[in-house]
């Protein structure tokens, strides 16, 4: 297999613009997913082009380079909102998965358990691509389709992950379940982005669970539950009920079955609240 490497986008487009060619943006996907199979005869490496690496913040909210790796992500310095986000980046396969695998590669490579899904879906992640006509921005819960699919169309190279500003009470969390500490895919995973107001009741929610579908999905019927509930103590009392679970419709496998994945995102909910709580007042 031969690697192309632009040094440009510029460069990347016109390369793309013949027949199909594999992306690789880090590529700690790529390779295991093609154990046993040939290899394409070509693929295209982004991960030299500067363009698309890198965190920045302008006017209307933050910049992440599709590029940018997971190793990158955790040690930024970025407000408390993205805390969840910081938090996956740190669980993301080992020390040298991170160190090498990058943000929209997790993304693109649609995994139903990607660990950077679901604190991405509460950050109101907005993906941006382009192609030789010029750029389109679709919102991340439009871009995953299932399973291995996205709404990447084959001329098309994402070019990063753009996300608003968040309120200054924001506080986020995620947790994941697996079969051991790290080094593991998830039985489920939960991201939460919580917000207050002066009175210390929470005026926003956002909560996404992943594993637990074909793609990650937010839970409405959570977050409605949580608004106008102080921060401090009312998160006990919510009951995470099978309505507002319904959302979901995880699969059984080797890791666990199907209705212990329900139970399990209820509680990693719980969890992920408590944490906030205990974080905000602690």
């Amino acid at each position: 297999m031969a690697l192309i490497r632009p040094e440009s986008l510029s460069e990347a487009l016109a390369a793309l613009n013949g027949a199909p060619i594999p992306l690789i943006a880090g590529g700690t996907d790529f390779y295991p997913a093609r154990q046993g199979r040939p290899l394409p005869a070509d693929a295209l490496d982004l991960t030299g082009i500067a363009d698309l690496q890198g965190i920045a913040h302008d006017g209307a909210g933050w910049r992440i380079g599709a590029a940018t790796t997971w190793t990158q992500i955790a040690h930024a310095d970025l407000p408390p909102a993205f805390d969840g986000l910081r938090a996956a980046a740190r669980e993301v396969g080992s020390i040298q998965i991170q160190n090498a695998g990058t943000i929209a590669g997790n993304l693109c490579n649609a995994s139903p358990a990607a660990d950077g899904v679901p604190p991405l879906l509460t950050l109101d992640a907005v993906v941006e691509c382009a192609s030789a006509t010029g750029l389109r921005r679709i919102a991340l819960s439009d871009f995953i389709l299932g399973p291995r699919r996205t709404a990447l169309g084959p001329a098309e190279i994402v070019t990063a992950l753009l996300i608003p500003d968040a309120s200054e009470t924001a506080r986020a969390t995620f947790v994941k379940l697996g079969s051991r500490r790290y080094l593991v895919i998830s039985i489920a995973m939960v991201a939460a982005v919580v917000s207050t107001g002066s009175d210390g009741r929470i005026e926003g929610a956002r909560i996404a669970v992943g594993a637990c579908s074909p793609v990650a999905r937010r839970l409405p019927g959570v977050e409605a539950a949580l608004l106008g509930r102080p921060l401090s103590d009312g998160l006990n009392e919510v009951e995470i009920t099978a309505d507002m679970l319904s959302p979901l419709s995880p699969i059984g496998d080797v890791r666990a079955p199907a209705a212990y994945r329900l139970e399990a995102a209820a509680e990693l909910i719980r969890r992920a609240l408590r944490g906030i709580a205990e974080d905000r007042h602690g």
